[in-house]
């Protein structure tokens, strides 16, 4: 996967322009939202409202503006991406937050689709904790392209997912079915 990014703290910055549209996924609705730099937002949600309000509260001190035209086909390729994540997506990021947080993101990109890594693994790769990854996880704002639904427990089993463990399922189980290799079953995991 290539990803252009132009790291900020889009976040933290003073009163900014965010445009947003929301469109229909498989996994329900899905969000784009893009600052002038680039995507700063795709949340994954069945309700418009609630996923406005999410944004809302990510973001503070923009002013939001809903797009029907700008964003049509920012919006078809976050689509397609999340249909079939094994598709470059080329698209420009607008990605804020902590210096760790980044890290740990860099760490999830590099997990190839069809693949997971233990919140152990990536605690150790990062001389972390596992509580620190599951949080940089958890604050993550751009739900598949930066893939934390790959960071499953030492156990096999899912643990959370900010837009649902039931999300984290069916995109893991349409990875593997990408990719039908028996030994990458987040199920049968054992390390």
């Amino acid at each position: 996967m290539i990803t252009t990014l132009r790291e900020t703290s889009a976040q933290k910055t003073g009163l900014q322009r965010i445009t947003y549209r929301v469109g229909s996924c498989t996994l329900g609705l899905v969000l784009v939202a893009s600052t002038p730099q680039g995507i700063c937002a795709i949340l994954l949600g069945s309700d418009e409202k609630a996923l406005v309000g999410q944004l809302r509260s990510i973001f503070p001190q923009a002013a939001l503006q809903k797009e029907s035209k700008e964003l049509d086909d920012v919006l078809n390729r976050v689509v397609q991406f999340i249909e079939r994540p094994t598709a470059t997506f080329a698209l420009l990021l607008d990605i804020g937050g902590t210096a760790f947080q980044k890290r740990v993101w860099k760490a999830l990109r590099e997990i190839p689709a069809g693949q997971t890594a233990t919140y152990k693994e990536l605690a150790l790769k990062l001389d972390a904790t596992t509580q620190e990854i599951g949080e940089a996880c958890a604050a993550n704002t751009l739900a598949v392209v930066i893939p934390c639904h790959r960071v499953i427990r030492s156990d096999g089993r899912l643990a959370g997912y900010r837009w649902g463990v039931n999300r984290k399922r069916l995109l893991l189980q349409r990875e593997q079915e990408l990719f039908p290799d028996p030994e990458l079953l987040f199920a049968k995991r054992t390390s």
